[in-house]
């Protein structure tokens, strides 16, 4: 058995800080890096991929709704069209900046609400799956286990890497429990280490309900903007070890 860790990270902007990504980086064997539009800007983009180049970590983009203020966690009402042109341009603004600094992106994951809303939402699904494709089809395309998003990926010609969720707690029907809704993150690093046993070893966790769910996951997500995240990581990565296994980029 066999997993990638990846983290969302690269979301500072200007002189405000969010995270620390060079102890998380240490912890994990991919990196998604904002792209400038919920999060990030120029400077902090090629600090995070200089870093990611030195420590071997895969880099992937990381495009969410253009929407600073609200971190891109609130839905937008984009068309797919725009959504298309907006996921495209972050990408390749993500690639000018690796190639700067030597390196070449590995995969795309999109953010937040953007994510969410195109896990249920086929247009908004084949939008991005469409826009990475059009990019570079060489690109694995990171997606919710289970989700809309998954499937649009495939149909597009994708390579694509199934996700689920270190740190965050599952509704019965295999969705994230909402960030608005009481226990939606779990709080603790001894819990975020046994769902992520669960998740690799057993082939699903236990929902916010109490039922069992059934999940495959290629890659687990640890946010870099939680409080503690790189002590997360490193209990999640010791519990995943213990179990006999392994932790590799995808």
């Amino acid at each position: 058995m066999k997993v990638d860790l990846n983290a969302d990270c690269g979301e500072s902007f200007g002189r405000w800080t969010l995270g620390d990504d060079a102890a998380i980086l240490r912890e994990v064997t991919s990196a998604n890096i904002a792209c400038g539009a919920h999060a990030g800007d120029p400077e902090v983009m090629r600090a995070t991929v200089h870093l990611c180049v030195g420590l071997g970590v895969a880099i992937g983009a990381h495009p969410g709704y253009p929407d600073l203020q609200g971190f891109g966690r609130r839905a937008l009402p984009m068309t797919a069209g725009e959504v298309f042109n907006s996921v495209l341009a972050q990408i390749g603004a993500l690639h000018a900046i690796a190639r700067a600094e030597g390196a070449a992106l590995a995969h795309v994951k999109a953010h937040g609400a953007l994510y969410n809303h195109a896990a249920a939402h086929p247009p908004t699904a084949r939008a991005i799956a469409d826009a990475v494709a059009t990019f570079d089809r060489g690109l694995i395309f990171v997606a919710l286990a289970g989700s809309g998003l998954a499937e649009a990926g495939r149909a597009a010609g994708l390579r694509v890497a199934e996700e689920a969720f270190a740190d965050r707690a599952y509704e019965a029907s295999g969705a994230l429990r909402d960030r608005k809704l009481p226990g939606a993150m779990l709080e603790t690093d001894a819990a975020a280490a046994a769902q992520s046993v669960a998740i690799v070893g057993a082939g699903g966790l236990t929902a916010h309900d109490g039922s069992r769910v059934g999940l495959h996951a290629d890659t687990i997500c640890l946010h870099g903007d939680a409080p503690g995240a790189a002590a997360r990581a490193r209990a999640v990565r010791a519990a995943l070890a213990a179990a006999g296994i392994t932790i590799a980029r995808l």
